[in-house]
């Protein structure tokens, strides 16, 4: 697995070395935009996708130039970054699947309470999965990349979350349908919106609290805005997913030797590349939140069960909705558990 960025151009730029070596000068040269909504510094752009798109540079000897669009650069909401991919607005763009709800119903599973173990192998889970259930179907309309989680999700809150009573009359940011779901049955007032939106939505007291991983806050100074963080130890309450496309006809107009740049940097290993270095990045935000004082708490034994018992009731609910669109939730569910299982080993 690549832990990282000096590693991952070394393996990426070998395999394509071949590749590279036998371009003729007159080759086309390819611009591919890539868009997406977090600040060019945060921890994503700079160390995933800035990663992706040197390696392609490289390993195209420069006949791949990407242009990166960052905070939404190009127009648009986060929201609509799939589609832009699509119609090619952008010709690569990374977004949180949950951006646009039940699109991508399958994606899902990764999602539902206390299933998320680390982000690395959950990764390799999701595009394994994603190979065998998803590429023709939820993602038929463009050429995935890559597919991968972040690390544990935390609640962040101007009030401090110890037990399950405390979320009662919070009005919470969640990231995705599930978190919603739990969230609201949990009694908090929930709020969708995109992670950027966030600060303001924090600092004008539209939200109380927001649900994200520690590797992220650091770009939205969240630890400047509320002083309490609810971790649930070795366990992980949720996660999102995410994916990072390229236009289909994009991808299909390149040149084989080219595609192979695209395809050697894609896939698997940079799936798992991507959610792992997503996870090894909340270090320095909890350190630094630490540092700062803030009150960290830790959800434990019985009450960390009353929490398990709160999100088996979304899962149940979850594999029910899928049963009924055809979908067969409970072979989704053991499937990915068991990829999970087989990635972790």
């Amino acid at each position: 697995m690549f832990t990282n960025r000096r590693r991952m151009l070394s393996v990426l730029g070998a395999a394509a070395l071949g590749t590279t070596l036998g371009m003729p000068a007159f080759a086309q040269d390819v611009t591919l935009r890539l868009h997406q909504f977090l600040p060019a510094q945060a921890n994503v752009p700079k160390n995933v996708l800035d990663v992706w798109a040197d390696s392609v540079e490289e390993d195209s000897g420069g006949r791949i130039t990407v242009q990166r669009f960052p905070s939404m650069q190009l127009g648009g909401t986060p929201p609509e970054l799939i589609d832009q991919v699509v119609d090619g607005v952008a010709d690569v763009i990374w977004t949180v699947a949950g951006y646009t709800p039940g699109r991508f119903p399958r994606a899902e599973v990764f999602e539902l309470p206390f299933t998320m173990t680390d982000a690395g192998p959950v990764s390799r889970a999701y595009w394994r999965l994603a190979e065998e259930t998803m590429m023709d179907q939820d993602f038929a309309d463009f050429k995935v990349l890559g597919l991968w989680v972040h690390g544990p999700g935390v609640i962040h809150s101007e009030t401090p979350v110890e037990t399950l009573d405390d979320l009662n009359g919070m009005k919470l940011r969640a990231p995705t349908r599930l978190t919603t779901r739990l969230f609201s049955e949990l009694g908090a007032t929930t709020v969708g919106m995109p992670v950027p939106a966030i600060p303001e939505a924090l600092s004008k007291g539209v939200v109380n609290g927001a649900v994200i991983p520690w590797e992220v806050t650091g770009a939205l100074r969240v630890n400047e805005l509320v002083d309490n963080h609810t971790t649930f130890g070795d366990e992980t309450l949720y996660t999102t997913t995410f994916i990072f496309a390229m236009n289909q006809d994009r991808y299909d107009a390149l040149p084989d030797d080219l595609k192979a740049v695209i395809d050697q940097n894609s896939g698997l290993e940079f799936s798992g590349f991507a959610g792992a270095q997503m996870q090894e990045d909340d270090a320095g935000p909890r350190d630094a939140a630490i540092e700062a004082g803030a009150n960290i708490i830790e959800i434990s034994g019985e009450e960390l069960e009353r929490w398990k018992e709160a999100g088996q009731a979304v899962t149940d609910a979850w594999v029910a909705e899928m049963d009924e669109n055809g979908m067969d939730g409970s072979a989704l569910r053991d499937r990915a558990a068991e990829l999970i299982a087989e990635e972790s080993e």
